[in-house]
C-alpha cells in the first residue's frame, strides 16, 4: 500500500483515507502449525479529488508490481486478487 500512496503522491493525487479489510485463508496442521494459503486485500481510498479515482486505479498494476510485500509472498497459485 505504501508504494500506491508514494505513486499517488508523486501524481499530485490527495488520498485523504485509507482502509483495507483483507481476507485470508489458513492451512493449519495437526500439530497446530501453518500457514497462510492466500490473502485478498480490498483497499479502499477516500479522494480529496473524486474525479480522479480512473487515474488511482489505473496506477494498482505498478503498486502491485513495485510492492516488497506482494513480491516476498507466494501461495502458490494466485486467485484474482490475491496478494
Amino acid at each position: 500500500m505504501l508504494w500506491m500512496l508514494h505513486l499517488c503522491a508523486d501524481s499530485g493525487i490527495v488520498v485523504e483515507q485509507y482502509e483495507d479489510h483483507p481476507v485470508g485463508t489458513m492451512r493449519e496442521h495437526a500439530d497446530g502449525s501453518g500457514e497462510f494459503t492466500s490473502v485478498v486485500l480490498h483497499p479502499r481510498l477516500t479522494l480529496a479529488d473524486p474525479s480522479r479515482a480512473a487515474e488511482a486505479d489505473a496506477l494498482h498494476a505498478t503498486a502491485h508490481a513495485r510492492c516488497f510485500i506482494a513480491r516476498s509472498v507466494n501461495f502458490g497459485e494466485r486467485a484474482g486478487g490475491a496478494v
